[in-house]
């Protein structure tokens, strides 16, 4: 049953000097195949993988059950025509995050 609570790795990053863990691994141990590209703070990350045959960009946050780390509910998978749209766009997007800083 689903109680509420403090998440384990809640942690939006604010506050924090270091820059995020930047590298790419393949996934292994689990056999999936995803490419883990980066890490954008604790529990969560940038992977690349094969879902339904497609390959997408995945934006998510992870938890640890048993043991193991488990992909949660909280992320996004992006297609990749839409991985290319936002990537077309990250030059307009990081100048109005810059005017809004």
């Amino acid at each position: 049953m689903w109680t509420k609570g403090k998440r384990y790795g809640d942690d939006s990053g604010a506050g924090h000097s270091e820059p995020p863990a930047k590298f790419t691994k393949l996934d292994s141990d689990d056999g999936s195949g995803d490419i883990v590209v980066c890490e954008l703070s604790k529990g969560r990350r940038v992977t690349v993988r094969n879902w339904q045959g497609k390959v997408v960009v995945d934006i998510r946050e992870f938890y640890i059950k048993d043991g193991k780390e488990l992909p949660g509910k909280k992320g996004i998978s992006l297609p990749l025509d839409q991985w290319e749209v936002l990537r077309d766009h990250v030059e307009e997007i990081n100048e109005a995050v810059m005017e809004n800083a």
